[in-house]
């Protein structure tokens, strides 16, 4: 579904076809805004141009970032997954060597009561 969403950024109208919620939209434009708003009220030299430059270079670089940092996550996670199914097949061979003990002991238990009772 698609929506068109009407938001006012620095005081110029931008409609937008999107997926998401107007609300969600919303939101985002007032970020931006502040955000221009922030680098305009600091630097009065910087045009609200400049500024949405700056601020397009800076969220580029916080998603790339993101991007790098969910990689890691996945790659650390798949050595966790990798590293539970070598435990996992571990920890099946040792019981099955346990069960393989217990039954020789029952074993050896048993010639034990057969000699002691010749």
């Amino acid at each position: 579904m698609s929506n068109k969403v009407k938001v006012v950024i620095c005081g110029k109208d931008f409609t937008l076809q999107t997926a998401e919620s107007s609300n969600y939209v919303f939101g985002l434009a007032r970020t931006l805004e502040s955000r221009i708003t922030e680098i305009t009220d600091a630097n009065s030299s910087a045009s609200p141009f400049t500024a949405a430059i700056m601020v397009g270079l800076a969220t580029l670089d916080d998603l790339n970032k993101a991007n790098a940092k969910l990689d890691s996550i996945r790659d650390q996670s798949k050595e966790y997954v990798d590293e539970a199914g070598k435990t996992r097949l571990e920890r099946d061979a040792a019981m099955q060597q346990v069960e393989a003990l217990k039954s020789r002991i029952a074993e050896l238990e048993r010639e034990l009561r057969e000699k002691d009772s010749k």
